[in-house]
């Protein structure tokens, strides 16, 4: 099995501490700790912080050749700040080298030996990094979409271009309900809603995540449902990323469906109730955890 990703790497800036991020990364780094064959493909500045996330994404062991440098764009920043519950908010910097993510023959490599892509709509803000993708999605069997809103960073128009080039869409609920208000989406129940996007996206693959209250997964037109796990809450950031890494990797495998969304729960859980975007978990603590939620 092997995945790609698609997009931004970054410094998360917290008020006291900052740590290497970006969901394709954080979702890249989760799918290799589950043993799938992962790589990103992305950019960074010519730069300190730059070269300290190639160091390491190099010793987190995925490859470093779809990596590239910018000379005239510096290293992606986001400001993150935590609500008393520990919900992130993000200020997002712009024009930096992870918007100019270029065509090269590498990349297109990369996703075509791949079984699947997997992309955020946050990477398409710029016309650069947008058209490197919609290349790169010619190219692959399998196209997941993460709806990262961010605003300003989106419209419409784009959300419209990447949900139907995608075969797979995971968004969380309050993505749903704006989407549904473009679209002009009148159900009021979430099934009808994720079955309505699905017609007009063409997607037959939707999964909603619904924070602490868990998960709901439409695929193969059947529904499958996680009410979420207890945890006490440190911060969110890559949660939602790991979770998706995680869901993916098992269905992609032939992981029965509902085994598979309650696994991605609990490991979503698992890091929302730790620091940063990237903790590691080995197969003892996962299995303990949900076996105490029991």
């Amino acid at each position: 099995m092997k995945i790609t990703c698609f997009g931004e790497v970054l410094w998360d800036i917290f008020p006291h501490h900052k740590k290497i991020g970006g969901a394709p990364l954080n979702v890249a780094l989760r799918l290799k700790t589950m043993g799938i064959d992962s790589s990103i493909i992305t950019k960074v500045g010519f730069d300190d912080l730059g070269d300290d996330i190639i160091t390491y994404i190099d010793k987190q062991g995925l490859p470093l050749g779809t990596i590239q440098k910018d000379h005239q764009y510096h290293t992606g920043e986001v400001l993150v700040t935590l609500d008393e519950e520990g919900t992130a908010s993000y200020e997002i910097s712009h024009s930096v080298a992870w918007d100019f993510i270029e065509t090269k023959d590498n990349a297109i490599k990369e996703v075509s030996i791949s079984d699947a892509i997997i992309f955020g709509s946050l990477a398409a803000r710029n016309e650069v990094s947008r058209n490197t993708l919609f290349e790169l999605l010619n190219k692959a069997k399998f196209k997941i979409l993460d709806v990262n809103l961010r605003p300003p960073h989106y419209d419409n128009q784009l959300l419209t271009d990447l949900m139907k080039r995608a075969d797979f869409i995971k968004l969380n609920d309050d993505e749903l309900d704006e989407v549904c208000i473009y679209f002009g989406i009148k159900e009021t129940t979430l099934e009808k809603q994720i079955k309505a996007l699905a017609g007009y996206t063409n997607t037959t693959e939707i999964c909603i995540t619904k924070g602490g209250k868990g998960a709901t997964l439409y695929y193969n037109d059947s529904f499958y449902h996680n009410s979420g796990y207890r945890i006490e809450v440190v911060d969110t950031v890559g949660a939602g990323d790991s979770f998706l890494a995680t869901l993916i990797s098992k269905l992609l495998q032939g992981a029965e469906p509902q085994l598979a969304i309650n696994h991605a729960c609990a490991i979503g859980a698992m890091v929302a109730g730790s620091e940063g975007a990237n903790p590691v978990f080995n197969d003892t603590e996962i299995s303990n955890f949900i076996t105490n939620q029991e």
